[in-house]
């Protein structure tokens, strides 16, 4: 169906998997186009309830695709780089959890896209960096941002300026992965935590994935507030009422 993307859903889980591993799955326009339509069916099928993003053979995305780069002008930069601001940015908005089960290199645009998933479990083989300025460039799908936001300024200017690549452990470290695993426990690791969350009512899940994203840019008190109100809207939700009559019988929710 795809000519860059494998898709598999399995008990609710989604597997989203770059293929193009004669390129070390680069990013380029297609797969762009692909992943969108990926979240196009997502977005139009409410049995998916968790999104698992990885990459075929030894890389997840080694970054964007030099090929498609090379001798562009500026006019023809700037909507490559909009294009995978834009892709990402809708793949951090999507109303479901997303996991990056980095099994590789993620490098650059391969960096960027981890960073736009919720959280990211790599393997210990796995390896991360932003190396744009090796090719004269800066980071162009919002990795300046991203990274910042999530390993602090100074780790941020340091990996962008010096392009240094760095190991699972280091990224671990450092916040931007959350979880190290041996490689052959990589997707069992990612697929009994995507298990763990669809268990937990994809209902609450999702309005807590909204209100921490939106609310990470807001004041306190306009975050907790927005927290106030997606907290009591839930109790008009019949898997919030069937949560806790659950409880009360000590008995597994029976989510709809």
């Amino acid at each position: 169906m795809y000519q860059t993307l494998k898709t598999e859903l399995r008990d609710g889980i989604c597997i989203l998997t770059i293929n193009r591993p004669e390129a070390l799955n680069a990013l380029n326009l297609l797969v762009y186009k692909e992943i969108n339509q990926v979240l196009d069916e997502i977005e139009n099928n409410p049995e998916v309830k968790v999104l698992i993003v990885t990459g075929e053979g030894k890389a997840f995305v080694a970054g964007a695709d030099i090929a498609e780069m090379s001798g562009m002008n500026s006019e023809e930069a700037l909507p490559f780089s909009l294009t995978g601001q834009q892709t990402f940015d809708r793949l951090e908005q999507i109303y479901i959890p997303v996991i990056a089960a980095v099994n590789g290199f993620a490098l650059g645009g391969g960096c960027e896209f981890a960073m736009a998933c919720d959280f990211r479990i790599a393997s210990s083989k796995a390896k991360f960096g932003q190396p744009e300025l090796n090719l004269g460039v800066i980071p162009g799908y919002a990795g300046t941002q991203r990274l910042s936001r999530l390993c602090g300024l100074g780790n941020a200017l340091w990996l962008i300026l010096t392009a240094d690549m760095i190991n699972a452990e280091e990224a671990l470290r450092i916040g931007l992965v959350q979880k190290v695993v041996e490689p052959e426990l990589l997707m069992e690791t990612v697929m009994a935590m995507a298990a763990k969350i669809a268990a937990n009512g994809s209902t609450a899940a999702n309005r807590a994935k909204q209100v921490i994203r939106q609310g990470f840019n807001l004041s306190f008190d306009e975050a907790s507030e927005l927290e106030a109100d997606h907290f009591a809207s839930l109790f008009d939700e019949e898997t919030t009422q069937e949560g806790m009559k659950a409880f009360l019988e000590k008995r597994k929710p029976n989510w709809k």
